[in-house]
């Protein structure tokens, strides 16, 4: 596809829980319906890992699903189509995902090395909660991780993040760390030159359609 024609696409990651729609300028986050009906009349391209919307809007004349075109080498079977592409937008480095599930990828001269995969912040604070109503609470997104925890609060926070910034410095050995998804930009602040990017899955995609 030549590059004035890429300009004019808008692009769409059916993720989980949202719409994540990219125009070439910025990301838009929306839920199923609404991104649906802004959008139905719109050429788009789209990768998707629900599934259960593959019926519904396979039949909107002006989207085209290109989830089968995302391929990296070293991919496993049932590896995500959006882990794929986000993995696709660099040639080296750790890619994090922190969604509804927090997916952490590594990549070494364009061949992907393998991954790992936590639950999202969200259903790590949901599980604290049927364990009991003591624990339910929020994070605390300023956290040091400096100090033993005194609180509730800070002590359910810091085993939060201390443990994923554990094992993702594991294994980053001096690869650039790339964050992206709705907490990605809270936990690129742990880590020191990460960098935080929504774009980076429609990169990947953008460089399979190029």
């Amino acid at each position: 596809m030549r590059s004035e024609e890429l300009k004019n696409i808008v692009l769409a990651d059916i993720g989980n829980t949202h719409f994540h729609i990219y125009d070439g300028k910025r990301v838009e986050h929306l839920n199923y319906s609404d991104a649906i009906e802004k959008y139905r009349d719109e050429k788009l391209y789209y990768i998707s890992v629900k599934h259960q919307l593959s019926s519904k809007i396979e039949q909107i004349k002006e989207w085209k699903n290109i989830s089968s075109f995302i391929r990296i080498k070293g991919e496993y079977e049932t590896m995500g189509v959006d882990r794929k592409a986000l993995c696709l937008s660099h040639e080296n480095g750790v890619f994090i995902d922190a969604g509804s599930a927090i997916t952490v990828d590594i990549v070494k001269d364009g061949i992907y090395q393998g991954g790992f995969i936590f639950p999202g912040i969200k259903a790590m604070l949901e599980s604290y909660r049927t364990i009991s109503p003591a624990l339910d609470t929020q994070l605390n997104p300023d956290i040091s991780l400096e100090q033993l925890p005194a609180t509730t609060k800070d002590g359910i926070s810091y085993g939060i993040i201390a443990s994923i910034k554990t094992l993702i410095e594991k294994h980053k050995d001096k690869k650039r760390l790339y964050f992206t998804g709705g907490d990605g930009k809270l936990l690129a602040g742990f880590f020191r030159d990460a960098i935080y990017d929504d774009t980076l899955v429609f990169q990947g995609i953008l460089k399979v359609l190029q």
